[in-house]
């Protein structure tokens, strides 16, 4: 095992006891859960014990929402109804904050995850500047809704308001910057929050609480720690929340769905799994095309809703993509995250690798065979990608998402084959077309538009950069994340309207210059 750098070692636990309600960070002395790394700090594989967390149930759950439910006050609380420039220097001070903790985040993130030391440092900073563009953005909003509209006789002031109760649920594979790419704009746009980290990445949460507790108003944001079943069911089961914020899979937000009792009041704001395919035409670029489809199938060893989870390539080219694809696959670095150019890494879930070989196990009896030489290996916490073709639509790596590494390559003769196979998916994101002839990529773009919702043009399917929209079709999405998207996804058109007479604008010119209304406002924010 290479040595671990001094400056990344755990040299002492984390045993996290506080949990965050109505602005207090309160002790908890109840029953904890063990966070563990897939990593070993030994020469004899033994994962490394990371610390706990508190182990939460329904008393803490209502607590946290009875803190949102008292700060929201029924859209007369402090926050919905504060200034928008006062919300932002919330906000602003909050980033502040963060910036100081980069350096304990990212290791975190490497241990609890295995992301890559250079991913995790992306990660971070990404989140940094994703809160940064929000803030941006939001001002724009604010500045655009500072006048006033007239059609006919009546004149209409319009904003966008808060919904209410957020509940935000992230996934592991991004903790910090996709669970913050659902909680910041809920948080900006005057809603209140009760979110509980993902069950891989939790601990990296910690250093932030304080700095959620003392940069917003109490009961803006409650954090608690747990199991989703034990904290996030009670919450929906009262029916008092507004918005449920999850990245995640689809059989969690049913579940979820189905315990609130007014779903139809329920609004969804849902990042949610995808099968997103590569498309390789028969004059596509192989250096390019190889290199943008090793980034899309391994990248993080695949664990990621963007990935490219399953290849088609034409007949034509099927056997030199092959052979070359699966060479690359094993020239890739496997070693542990700050190791100096590695590419693959230990994987966070220990049955991940069990997993990974029963879809290939069941992909070899039905006619699969392994291209890669390295394909299938195993290590203490890791499976070696396996480039598996031919694949039929039998095989459960056709048909699962394998969030892994694993990487099902299909060939095709005639183009309606993908078409007709992402017709019938359930997933509809993204995906990523590989070739050169305008006339054959014309016809082709136009169609897969409608199929997803994001056609990458020689290029490997992803969410970023951030300021682009971010959502998906059928069973991938529901509402879009984009910093300009979010904020509307968490907020409502809502407005003050009156009718052209003296006393009205007598009266509305009254309160604009008394400046006691913070909505009813054309203050214009630089």
């Amino acid at each position: 095992m290479a040595k671990i750098p001094e400056k990344f070692k755990i040299t002492s636990e984390i045993h996290h006891d506080t949990y965050l309600i109505n602005g207090e960070l309160k002790r908890w002395r109840g029953n904890t859960t063990k966070v563990a790394s897939t990593i070993s700090s030994t020469d004899t594989y033994i994962p490394t014990v990371l610390g706990s967390i508190p182990d939460m149930g329904e008393t803490e759950a209502i607590e946290a929402l009875d803190a949102a439910l008292g700060t929201y006050n029924q859209g007369k609380g402090v926050w919905p109804t504060m200034k928008v420039k006062d919300r932002i220097e919330c906000m602003e001070s909050f980033v502040r904050k963060m910036e100081t903790k980069r350096e304990e985040i990212v290791k975190l993130l490497m241990w609890e995850i295995g992301k890559s030391l250079p991913d995790s440092e992306k990660e971070f900073d990404r989140t940094v500047e994703y809160i940064y563009d929000t803030i941006e953005d939001y001002k724009q909003l604010d500045r655009d809704s500072a006048k006033f509209h007239k059609s006919g006789d009546v004149y209409a002031h319009i904003r966008r308001g808060p919904l209410g109760i957020v509940l935000c649920l992230g996934p592991y594979n991004y903790p910090l910057n996709e669970t913050f790419a659902l909680l910041i704009p809920a948080i900006i746009m005057g809603n209140t929050t009760i979110f509980k980290p993902a069950k891989h990445g939790v601990l990296l949460i910690t250093p932030l609480l304080e700095a959620f507790q003392t940069c917003f108003p109490k009961g803006v944001v409650n954090i608690l720690f747990g199991r989703g079943r034990a904290v996030a069911a009670p919450i929906m089961k009262t029916g008092k929340v507004d918005v449920l914020a999850l990245i995640g899979n689809s059989k969690s937000a049913n579940a979820l769905q189905e315990q609130h009792p007014k779903s139809n009041r329920l609004r969804l704001v849902l990042g949610l799994e995808a099968k997103n395919p590569a498309i390789i035409l028969p004059d596509a670029d192989l250096d390019l095309t190889i290199n943008e489809v090793i980034a899309g199938t391994t990248s993080f060893n695949g664990q990621r809703c963007t990935a490219l989870k399953v290849v088609y390539v034409h007949e034509e080219i099927k056997e030199e993509f092959l052979k070359r694809f699966s060479e690359r696959v094993d020239q890739l670095k496997f070693g542990n995250p700050w190791d100096e150019g590695v590419k693959l890494t230990p994987l966070p879930e220990p049955g991940k690798p069990g997993y990974i070989q029963e879809l290939i196990d069941d992909a070899l009896s039905k006619g699969a065979v392994i291209q890669n030489k390295k394909g299938g290996e195993h290590f203490d916490n890791y499976i070696w990608p396996a480039v598996l073709y031919p694949v039929s639509k039998d095989m459960r790596v056709y048909e699962e998402e394998q969030f892994g590494p694993v990487i099902p390559v299909l060939s095709f003769k005639d183009i309606e084959e993908p078409l007709d196979d992402m017709a019938e998916s359930n997933y509809g994101q993204q995906v990523s077309l590989f070739g050169k002839d305008v006339y054959t990529l014309s016809p082709l773009i136009d169609t897969l538009a409608n199929l997803v919702c994001r056609v990458n043009l020689n290029s490997s399917c992803q969410r970023g950069p951030d300021v682009y929209p971010f959502t998906g079709r059928k069973d991938s999405a529901q509402a879009t994340l984009s910093v300009h998207d979010a904020l509307r996804s968490f907020s409502i058109r809502t407005f003050v309207a009156f009718k052209d007479n003296e006393l009205n604008n007598e009266t509305i010119e009254q309160l604009l210059d008394a400046k006691v209304s913070n909505f009813l406002s054309t203050d214009y924010i630089l």
